[in-house]
């Protein structure tokens, strides 16, 4: 199982639009405080329509607690920042994708603590800044879901 990070998320659609990818793949999601929004907010579950209860989704006051918090092995960052395009990465079952808010991404306190090859970027068009976060962990997820064979999805 993949597990996707959100690292301090704003806007409840975004994170109501992960809920929902998370709950159609069965892949946990991992959310940082603050939020930027309150669990219950309408938006949310407008975005995540009746997918919410289906999401697993665990809460973390801090990176540092979600790194004590959790087993996982390895950690993809994403970010713009980022020197090695996503579909170059191996993943394995249990590695996570960590993603930033959306008005900053992920501070460079975070991002220091991974080595280049463990931050990846979206290939984009010059002077594009970012893409939207949901399109992102869409985008991420499903590679890595490709290259652990669909674990557990109807292909």
């Amino acid at each position: 199982m993949i597990n996707i990070v959100i690292y301090e998320p704003e806007i409840p659609p975004n994170t109501g639009n992960i809920i929902r990818l998370c709950a159609n793949t069965g892949v946990l999601l991992h959310l940082i405080r603050p939020l930027g929004f309150s669990l219950d907010n309408s938006r949310l579950k407008r975005a995540g329509l009746d997918y919410h209860e289906l999401a697993h989704i665990s809460v973390h006051d801090s990176f540092t607690k979600f790194i004590t918090e959790t087993n996982i092995k390895r950690i993809f960052a994403c970010s713009t920042k980022g020197k090695m395009c996503y579909a170059d990465a191996k993943f394995k079952i249990g590695d996570a994708l960590l993603f930033g808010h959306e008005t900053r991404g992920l501070p460079l306190s975070i991002l220091n603590q991974f080595t280049p090859d463990n931050v990846l970027r979206i290939p984009m068009r010059p002077n594009s800044r970012s893409l939207n976060l949901s399109n992102s962990v869409a985008i991420v997820l499903y590679e890595a879901l490709r290259q652990i064979g669909f674990d557990n999805m109807v292909t």
